[in-house]
């Protein structure tokens, strides 16, 4: 039985729809990352959820029960969000202790509850102090124990990383996974930060136009994505894009780019006649002895990756992700040709934006 089950659930204010018939199932201990940019109603979604807001239509059901009836409180959930939201009023140990509190725990439990997350927080020695005497990184670890204290059964998890510093982001993303699944709890997380989302999740659902677009993991996100919409917010650099017509001329299937034939894997080749935008990963890009003729505009150096801009004699210019260990980086000037591996090339229709399967 799904841990968390969304049901044909719809939200509206007034005339304005934030979503109509989301469908989500989560399974106990599962970390699922809603995905999606500023606007898309991911924050109501959790609000929902908590019980804060109430659905316009459609179920809410924890673990098979419909919570409609359940008040926040006796929902077993747990909520961290992006700003802390501590009392400023409270030492950290009094805040990650309100949830305990609310529950009528004993002081014991309550006592030994604040320590237990505190220890695995790392935080413990920090408690006496209050939000004002830590550092962004202990009111973000604060945030997270209150929410872990009462051991909930649901985590809602909204943009945590959001207001701390790049270093600590980098270090939450890594430290994170194994702190929520030591937690046992099923987890909602909230961002708009696809390297978080990847790096985060055991699956993604990426929220946008009031639907779930795309859910599924990871690797199918990047590797799958079932739009072209989705396939740009997955990838640094973004994935390249040009509108063009498959073509199929006895067995070879190509697609006309800057006046050069470019090959396509066979299986599109029911694709014949159409108009498509072509979509390639920049890591998909190879420069060998063959392939489109272009000129390199610029090299940019990112550490294990050299990014290069390539423009065809056409004029469209295209991305480029080489292994810094590459035997030779051309430099700006150089004349290259590059063709494109199949593992990262996609064929998207041009009106729908939605992937075609070859």
């Amino acid at each position: 039985m799904s841990q968390l089950e969304l049901k044909s659930l719809a939200k509206s204010y007034g005339a304005f729809k934030v979503f109509d018939g989301l469908n989500l199932a989560a399974d106990p201990g599962e970390i699922v990352v809603i995905f999606g940019g500023s606007g898309t109603g991911k924050t109501i979604l959790l609000r929902l959820i908590a019980g804060v807001e109430e659905p316009t239509s459609g179920t809410i059901a924890l673990e098979g029960r419909d919570v409609a009836d359940i008040p926040p409180e006796h929902r077993h959930i747990g909520m961290a969000f992006q700003n802390f939201a501590l009392f400023p009023h409270m030492s950290a140990e009094e805040n990650i202790a309100t949830p305990l509190k609310a529950q009528n725990a004993s002081p014991e439990n309550i006592k030994s509850g604040v320590a237990r997350v505190a220890k695995l927080l790392k935080i413990d020695h920090v408690l006496g102090h209050a939000p004002r005497e830590l550092s962004n990184g202990q009111k973000q670890r604060t945030a997270l124990a209150r929410a872990l204290a009462a051991e909930p059964r649901i985590l809602l998890l909204d943009d945590p990383l959001r207001n701390v510093d790049a270093k600590l982001r980098f270090e939450m993303r890594l430290e994170l996974p194994r702190l929520l699944r030591q937690s046992g709890a099923t987890v909602l997380y909230v961002t708009q930060d696809y390297k978080e989302a990847m790096a985060l999740a055991d699956r993604i659902a990426v929220l946008a136009g009031g639907k779930f677009i795309q859910t599924a993991t990871p690797e199918d996100i990047y590797m799958t994505p079932a739009t072209l919409g989705v396939a740009r917010l997955f990838g640094d650099p973004a994935i390249n894009t040009v509108d063009t017509t498959v073509t199929v001329s006895g067995t070879a299937v190509t697609a006309p780019i800057s006046g050069n034939a470019v090959p396509l894997p066979s299986a599109f080749k029911a694709f014949a006649g159409r108009e498509v935008t072509l979509g390639v990963r920049p890591e998909a890009v190879e420069l060998g002895a063959t392939g489109i003729p272009a000129e390199v505009m610029a090299v940019t150096p990112l550490n294990e990756r050299t990014v290069l801009l390539l423009q065809s004699p056409g004029g469209w210019e295209f991305l480029a992700s080489l292994p810094s260990t590459a035997e030779k980086i051309p430099a700006p000037g150089d004349k290259v040709k590059a063709h494109f591996a199949a593992s990262g090339t996609h064929l998207f229709d041009k009106t729908t934006g939605e992937r075609l399967h070859g």
